[in-house]
């Protein structure tokens, strides 16, 4: 196990299920203290919650509820985080959903449902984040979770390539403003991951693993080690980039 990590604490937001599970347990394995951070505490796939994982591992956790589409959820569990670990050393805005449909079919509470929780809930992660990464010398480091929607078009996907695609963009801009504070901005974009989440889509995924060339879907785990690389020293002159992980997909 390594302790690539020892000594600095991480929220992840959307931590109970699928990447997000994926991601605070390596950081855990890591040697992070790690704020398990969600809208539940079960997996939707089932099993041990993430926290109790974490914690028979013998990890440092703690789990805060959390809806993303609330600022001031994101503003409390930061500060829940602070206060339990003393400090924020990255923020994993992971949380996010998906809705396939061709735009003549969206409405405006879809619309609002896709951007409340995967741009919103991004925006105002970062913000919180950021807003106690300033007062701390050393800085942070966050990680976003984008897409290959938000690098390129996926069939019956506008609400969601628009969300994704700001995602990707905020990456940019923030890393352009607050590099000075020593705040290194970036995210993943993956392609087809197995998670309960893409399972729900069959004929889509199917379709896009036709035209992966890796020829199948990428484990949470593998997003997870994508995620502590932009996170980890290993990145120190990364920020502002936006890490395709998709299995050759958008090549």
């Amino acid at each position: 196990m390594s302790d690539r990590f020892e000594g600095r604490s991480v929220l992840v937001t959307g931590a109970a299920s699928g990447n997000g599970r994926a991601i605070a347990r390596k950081f855990a394995e890591e040697g992070a203290a790690v704020t398990v951070s969600d809208i539940r505490e079960e997996p939707r796939m089932g099993g041990d919650p993430t926290h109790v994982v974490i914690e028979e591992m013998g990890g440092d956790v703690q789990f805060v509820k959390c809806d993303v589409s609330k600022p001031d959820d994101l503003h409390a569990a930061v500060d829940a985080h602070v206060a339990e670990f003393g400090a924020l050393d990255v923020m994993v805005n992971n949380a996010g959903i998906d809705r396939q449909m061709p735009i003549l079919e969206a409405g405006p509470d879809d619309y609002e449902l896709l951007m409340d929780i995967n741009l919103r809930g991004v925006y105002f992660g970062c913000q919180a984040a950021i807003d106690a990464m300033v007062e701390q010398e050393h800085g942070g480091a966050i990680v976003n979770m984008s897409s290959i929607a938000g690098i390129g078009a996926v069939d019956n996907s506008s609400l969601y390539c628009t969300s994704k695609g700001g995602v990707t963009n905020l990456t940019r801009q923030l890393a352009l403003e607050h590099g000075e504070n020593n705040i290194r901005v970036n995210a993943i974009n993956p392609g087809v991951i197995e998670t309960a989440m893409t399972l729900e889509d069959g004929d889509t995924i199917d379709g896009l693993l036709e035209e992966t060339p890796l020829g199948r879907a990428g484990q949470p785990e593998e997003v997870a080690d994508g995620v502590l690389f932009l996170a980890s020293d290993d990145a120190s002159f990364i920020t502002g980039h936006n890490l395709v992980m998709d299995g050759g997909f958008t090549v």
